[in-house]
């Protein structure tokens, strides 16, 4: 049951990994400000994050670029032991969501030093969203499985027996 996460964290960083390629390389996306725009609500756009979601904890020098890196990793190892221990499918595939885009950011960061963002979602001229990659989407995906499946799956009922008091 856990090849479950396995695969799907591997798909997620295969898939991340060579569309991040795909947009820098060929497509030619590969400066700060460059851009070209798919659909009428869809930009692909070169964003060079330094930071983490939201733009949060900006590393500006090479110190916090790698305690981000490490931050990271011990993240990711404590989403492989949780794989290792959970046994729900629904987890299973949010876990390995959360992994796969866990790893697709690290190595971005590791060769980089900031990570490949390029999708830009917008609504006449509205972004609802900040320019984000597919590891990006695919830890919120996994975070919102995550919670979804903490808050409202019902914990199940044990038959306990209870000691009798003073007998």
């Amino acid at each position: 049951m856990r090849k479950v996460a396995v695969v799907v964290a591997l798909v997620v960083l295969i898939v991340d990994q060579f569309v991040k390629y795909w947009v820098t390389g060929p497509m030619g996306i590969d400066y700060p400000g460059a851009e070209l725009n798919l659909l009428p609500v869809f930009t692909l756009r070169f964003v060079q994050n330094f930071g983490v979601s939201l733009g949060l904890l900006q590393a500006g020098s090479e110190f916090a670029r790698w305690a981000l890196v490490a931050m990271t990793a011990i993240i990711a190892t404590g989403v492989a032991v949780w794989i290792r221990r959970e046994t729900q499918k629904p987890e299973l595939i949010g876990l390995g969501l959360v992994l796969g885009g866990a790893l697709g950011n690290i190595i971005d960061r590791v060769r980089f030093g900031y990570v490949v963002d390029y999708a830009d979602f917008h609504i006449f001229g509205y972004s609802p969203f900040l320019v984000f990659n597919i590891a990006d989407a695919a830890i919120s995906i996994g975070v919102v499985i995550l919670l979804v499946r903490a808050l409202f799956t019902p914990k199940p009922k044990h038959d306990v027996p209870v000691e009798k008091a003073n007998a």
